[in-house]
């Protein structure tokens, strides 16, 4: 196969957001970027996976992904020093952004394209020509469940969006994207093998347990209580999976795609050229003694947060204190910020442009919170408990023990916070939740109802497609 096909399908087919003559949409660093210059060579399906994997690997992922989750959200703030925006974390942070905004512009575009990556992945590989039925569709699978991934992150922020596949410019419904999301996922957990029966060579590919867990995660968002908490439970009881033992190594080299994991941005390995492009500098202390530009740092909400728990040993293990001295034995001195984002931290490749950390995107310790808050709202009162004590237990925490619908359902909001900060999910969780607006009020930021619950349309998308509609209020 000539690479004219190459050009039409895997350019045009994947820029959504610009003309097929817009090159600037190529500049992608990623280890397994597919080259569009005039070839005679056939390449093989799986380089086009490989290639949407790639895409977690990207700038984007430093620094907007840092700004649309967790800067935006009463976790952390911008950070850095006062008058170093971050070309728009300080808006992020005060919610003061608009439709121009450029972390918000920046991941509607790489999710769009990483979108239409996996698309053309799965073309691909069905046209191909594979003998092979079961490796066939398990790069069909893969490739599925990483456009899965991509849209739940559209729907998150955005809501109702264009489904690529079907139409370029009308948004579909919440509910068409979520059943659309549902359908590869499906299609993914009958195809993808088990974690446990990759080679070590492909060690981090998406797996059944993935896709399952994602799933799980797609019901709750849903409020499909009944859906979230079978697959959670499949998940828990696959054997598949265990929980460390010891909290603070999760983000250790040592537990990247271990007994907890069930998949992770890949920044290592002979596979990748190169690691999660800046993702641990943009995160690093800064000052004389550190490694970094100092983004995305703690709130003090945070910090009280976890010590009015008492919860010493996730605080430890997610915050970076000034004046004192990591795990591994590296001396924080008299940086600019009083703390920053240790589950960023490389211990390798602190400061460099390259990290080698992997990203966690979803682990064991989130599954069992899933099927606690199922649990609780389909009236499994005792199942709710084992599964948010099994969490606490972990850190030493006592016991919850109310049996109050309501107030289990705080509780494990509550322990959503407390286990899962600084992985990416915090914003979306208090918009789900209902809990956005209050908190954020209560911080003084100026959350709208009715407007803040949804990120706005880029202008830039608008300007290309004006009969794409804008979201309410923006």
């Amino acid at each position: 196969m000539k690479n004219k096909y190459l050009k039409i399908a895997s350019i045009c087919a994947v820029l959504f957001l610009a003309s097929c003559s817009d090159s600037s949409f190529l500049d992608v660093d990623s280890q397994k970027n597919v080259d569009a210059d005039d070839s005679e060579e056939v390449y093989e399906p799986v380089t086009f996976v490989n290639g949407v994997y790639g895409m977690f690997t990207d700038w984007d992922y430093a620094f907007s992904y840092l700004g649309i989750t967790e800067i935006i959200s009463d976790n952390a703030d911008k950070g850095s020093s006062s008058t170093d925006t971050g070309s728009d974390k300080d808006i992020l942070d005060n919610l003061t952004y608009t439709s121009t905004d450029g972390s918000i512009a920046a991941m509607w575009e790489h999710w769009y394209k990483s979108i239409g990556r996996a698309t053309t992945a799965i073309n691909y590989t069905e046209s191909y020509g594979l003998t092979d039925e079961s490796y066939k569709n398990r790069l069909i699978g893969e490739a599925k469940f990483l456009r899965a991934l991509n849209y739940f992150f559209l729907v998150r922020g955005w809501g109702a969006v264009p489904i690529q596949e079907q139409d370029l410019v009308t948004r579909a419904s919440v509910s068409d994207v979520y059943a659309y999301i549902e359908s590869d996922l499906l299609s993914a957990i009958q195809t993808l093998p088990l974690k446990s029966a990759y080679s070590s060579s492909d060690l981090g590919r998406a797996t059944k347990g993935a896709a399952m867990g994602l799933l799980s995660k797609v019901y709750l968002y849903q409020e499909n209580w009944a859906k979230a908490y079978a697959y959670a439970d499949s998940v828990i009881t696959s054997g598949e999976y265990g929980l460390e033992s010891d909290y603070s190594v999760l983000w250790h080299e040592s537990s990247e795609n271990g007994t907890e994991s069930l998949f992770e941005f890949q920044a290592r390995g002979e596979s990748v050229a190169h690691g999660v492009q800046q993702y641990s500098q943009t995160q690093g202390a800064r000052g004389t003694t550190g490694w970094g530009w100092g983004f995305n740092v703690p709130s003090d909400d945070m910090l009280e947060v976890f010590n009015d728990e008492g919860d010493t040993i996730r605080r430890d293990a997610t915050i970076i204190f000034r004046n004192s001295t990591l795990w591994d034995g590296r001396v924080v001195g008299a940086t600019e910020n009083p703390m920053y984002n240790l589950k960023a931290y490389s211990s390798a490749d602190a400061g460099a442009e390259d990290t080698d950390k992997n990203i966690r995107y979803l682990r064991l310790g989130e599954i069992y919170l899933i099927r606690a808050e199922a649990a609780n709202e389909l009236g499994n009162t005792d199942q709710a408990l084992s599964d948010l004590n099994t969490i606490r237990e972990r850190v030493k925490l006592a016991d919850v023990t109310t049996t109050d619908q309501d107030e289990l359902r705080e509780a494990i909001w509550h322990e959503r916070r407390l286990e899962l900060a600084f992985e990416h999910d915090r914003w979306f969780d208090l918009i789900r939740t209902g809990q956005a607006a209050s908190v954020m009020q209560a911080l003084g930021k100026p959350f709208v109802e009715g407007k803040h619950e949804l990120f706005p349309i880029p202008n830039a998308q608008l300007i290309q497609t004006p009969d794409m509609e804008q979201n309410p209020n923006w």
